[in-house]
């Protein structure tokens, strides 16, 4: 046993526990805009400024209305909240230059997002459009309305959202397609089977202590979706 131990402490570290070690190391951290301009001397090229918007500009306008699919970006004092958005292309209305109109359709109901701009108005639409490399990225303000009459201009087969999201825009721009490169993502011999990752149903019966029934929540979800889309 003694040898064992012995032999043990000699071996190499593992390449995890190298890399473990590496991430601990703060010596390198860039904490400040100096320190980041010193990693990332060359600053941004003129194109990276001039894409900049203060608004809705002609051509960006048909990016949001051909994208199917946003991420909402939101912070409160419980810290950031990510939300994906998807419908129909052109779910988010562009109403004018300065304002985008998001119906809030069915979810969890954790209302994470729209707590948050209650709170702080602040938020980030990230709008990605299928076979498209370039993102569009919107910043501004948000406002929550359950006005019904508002509501009632997104019915769907006689649904109305719950609230409306009325952004006032602050600066729109697109995202270079790099990262869509890389990750091949709308390429469809690197998508990822449904079988090859835990289920919804077998997730939440692991961290509820089997107390929900994974294999009936999944067996049921498919057409519990299908019935609460909107």
């Amino acid at each position: 046993m003694e040898q064992t131990a012995t032999a043990r402490s000699l071996m190499p570290p593992s390449p995890a526990d190298d890399l473990r070690a590496l991430a601990a190391d703060t010596s390198a951290d860039l904490t400040d805009t100096a320190a980041l301009r010193r990693a990332y001397s060359t600053g941004p090229g003129a194109t990276s400024l001039a894409k900049v918007a203060d608004h809705i500009h002609p051509l960006y306008r048909p990016y949001i209305e051909a994208s199917p699919f946003a991420v909402l970006a939101t912070v409160g004092e419980h810290g950031l909240d990510t939300s994906p958005r998807g419908d129909a292309p052109g779910f988010v209305l562009v109403l004018d230059e300065k304002t985008l109109l998001l119906p809030d359709r069915r979810g969890n109901q954790r209302i994470d997002s729209l707590t948050n701009i209650a709170r702080d108005p602040r938020v980030t639409l990230l709008f990605l459009v299928p076979g498209l490399g370039e993102a569009l990225r919107v910043n501004g303000n948000a406002r929550i309305s359950a006005l019904p009459a508002l509501r009632e201009r997104f019915a769907v087969s006689g649904q109305l959202p719950a609230s409306v999201l009325v952004v006032t825009v602050t600066s729109c721009y697109f995202q270079c397609a790099r990262a869509i490169k890389r990750s091949q993502l709308w390429n469809p011999a690197r998508h990822v089977q449904r079988g090859a990752l835990p289920t919804p149903g077998a997730i939440l019966e692991c961290l509820s202590g089997r107390s929900i029934d994974g294999a009936a929540y999944d067996g049921e979800l498919q057409q519990r979706q299908a019935n609460t889309l909107f």
